[in-house]
């Protein structure tokens, strides 16, 4: 029964998504942002712990190994979305745009890989992109729940982070793709 559990969290994180929406762009109840801001920290934990128990049990999944990117990139990609469209911080549309395109060209290309046989591990850029991405995004959820007003220092702090987070995020790609295309000459 407990080889179960790593897909249930995966699933959980999935339907914590919309729920996470909901409260960040159309509910109008008090404490809206705050239970947006606990939603996205249980899920992030989920990501966490899915992975951790599906290494210990040894119960990796096809499921599991499609669903879990696809679950953690839609939560990230909506929280962005919202930090972008959103007031206090509306981040530059460009720092969305390039988060979005970057994972979206390496997660196409992570699969066209795995169809060749090719399976490339996350290296340390691609896990500093992710803590970046989801340390910056608690911060920016929490800071309204916490400081009112917020200070222009704070908003100008977030998104200088997330001006870094491109940055890294960029890099990471950049360097998937040269080990894609190192792996890619030698199974030539």
């Amino acid at each position: 029964m407990y080889k179960y559990i790593p897909n249930a969290l995966t699933i959980l994180r999935i339907l914590l998504v919309p729920l996470f929406i909901w409260l960040l762009f159309f509910a109008a109840i008090e404490g809206a942002s705050a239970w947006a801001l606990g939603i996205f920290i249980l899920a992030s934990i989920t990501d966490y712990f899915d992975g951790f128990l599906a290494r210990k049990w040894e119960v990796i999944s096809d499921f599991g190994k499609i669903m879990d990117p696809l679950a953690d990139k839609l939560l990230v990609i909506s929280a962005l979305l919202g930090l972008t469209l959103l007031d206090p911080f509306r981040l530059h549309p460009a720092i969305f745009i390039l988060i979005f395109l970057r994972e979206l060209i390496i997660s196409f290309l992570r699969e066209i890989a795995k169809k060749k046989g090719l399976v490339i591990a996350a290296s340390i850029w691609g896990k500093l992109k992710t803590l970046m991405q989801m340390l910056g995004i608690i911060a920016a959820l929490a800071a309204p729940v916490f400081l009112s007003p917020l200070p222009d220092y704070l908003i100008a702090g977030i998104r200088l982070w997330f001006w870094l987070v491109v940055l890294i995020t960029l890099f990471s790609g950049i360097n998937y793709l040269k080990i894609l295309f190192v792996l890619g000459n030698k199974n030539a």
